[in-house]
């Protein structure tokens, strides 16, 4: 790191202190001994959602979330759970550690964290994702739900 004031590259670390966008730190130039900040940020990892259709789109947490609160309209679960539901999706997938990940994959883990919290939502979501063509597609999925 070049001190601002002379560009001498040594410093040293005075103070470290985690801040809610990365890590503080105070240095002090070992050459003219003046003191500055610097922040040390995370560089978030680009996602990109591979659709059915290979079209490629950057993965959008507001989308999810928009398609969770659709699927739990009018059902008895706070808004709280719906939002701890889609950060749990969206780590999961950073956790996998790819650039691409097919849509899917990510209609999958939406149906298997909604299923676990209420079935109706799942049946909701899962009438929009898996495209039932007809009422025996929907009643043999209501049969394995029971």
């Amino acid at each position: 790191m070049k001190c601002p004031y002379c560009e001498c590259p040594d410093s040293r670390v005075i103070d470290s202190r985690e801040s809610s966008d990365g890590i503080r730190r105070r240095r002090q130039c070992i050459n003219c001994n003046q003191r500055f900040t610097t922040y040390e940020r995370l560089q978030p990892i680009l996602l990109y959602v591979v659709k059915k259709d290979q079209r490629r789109e950057e993965f959008s947490k507001d989308k999810l979330l928009s398609g969770l609160r659709k699927a739990c309209e009018k059902r008895p679960l706070p808004v709280a759970r719906i939002e701890q539901m889609a950060e749990e999706i969206e780590s999961e997938l950073m956790a996998l550690g790819k650039a691409e990940i097919p849509s899917s994959f990510i209609g999958d883990l939406v149906m298997e964290k909604l299923k676990k919290v209420d079935k109706i939502a799942y049946i909701r979501f899962a009438s929009v994702y898996r495209d039932f063509t007809d009422i025996d597609a929907l009643k043999s999925e209501l049969e394995a739900l029971k």
